[in-house]
């Protein structure tokens, strides 16, 4: 099997459970660090007759985070793309079922891991607001629908804008501030808030410094991300 993957949490899954089998990856597949595919390009903007050129069997995309277009044009040009949709945690370990099926291989140790290390989760003893940028200049933050609100949820964070009409809608700092959540949640991806870049917008609000990929991935970091994301949540809210 050869599969080329256009999603950074789906090339870490696919080298984990189907060593040998990626012959292309994004210039954003940053997991495994060890990855030696040829690069084929970002996820918005891939390299399309490179990827033809790789002749794989398989192309493994998202729908929320590649262009219909180019998958269009993939099929069109005789490859089977298999693309996956991923809104909460249940479908997340779904969809990963599917692709690890997909690749020819048996469902992963680590599949299992992460399933339980999320069916262990007790229910919060409370329940706290946040409101969770994911970039600025313009600030956009988490809005309706989405994985990283559900992981969130699954913690006992409400993020503020979950009931917005957008995905990720971009609203004015003044806002998020008057919104006045018990914790701003800043990931380092998309956009890489720091602790020099982030906390200074939200005086006197507590900030939590997050992995981006323990709250938007769905591969092997869902085994790690309860522990890693209540301990960053929980240090915040001291």
């Amino acid at each position: 099997m050869r599969v080329v993957s256009l999603v950074p949490s789906l090339t870490e899954a696919i080298a984990r459970s189907a060593p040998g089998a990626l012959v292309g990856a994004t210039d954003w597949c940053t997991h495994p660090a060890d990855l030696d595919v040829p690069r084929i390009g970002g996820t918005k903007n891939p390299k399309l007759d490179r990827i033809v050129a790789l002749a794989p069997d398989l192309v493994i995309a998202n729908e929320e985070e590649n262009r219909e277009p180019d998958l269009r044009a993939l099929r069109e040009a005789g490859l089977e793309v298999l693309v996956t949709e991923v809104r909460d945690v249940p479908q997340a370990f779904r969809e990963l079922d599917r692709v690890v099926a997909a690749c020819g291989v048996v469902r992963p140790r680590w599949l299992d891991e992460a399933e339980a290390a999320w069916s262990a989760l007790q229910p919060p003893v409370r329940r706290t607001t946040a409101v969770v940028p994911i970039w600025r200049r313009p600030w956009m933050v988490l809005g309706r629908d989405t994985f990283a609100g559900d992981v969130l949820s699954r913690l006992g964070v409400d993020h503020v804008y979950a009931g917005h009409a957008e995905r990720y809608p971009r609203i004015p700092l003044e806002e998020l501030r008057a919104a006045a959540p018990d914790v701003v949640v800043l990931p380092d991806e998309p956009y890489r808030f720091t602790a020099d870049d982030g906390p200074e917008a939200f005086p006197g609000l507590p900030c939590a410094l997050v992995s981006g990929r323990h709250l938007t991935w769905y591969g092997p970091s869902l085994a790690e991300a309860p522990r890693a994301l209540g301990e960053a949540l929980r240090a915040a809210l001291r």
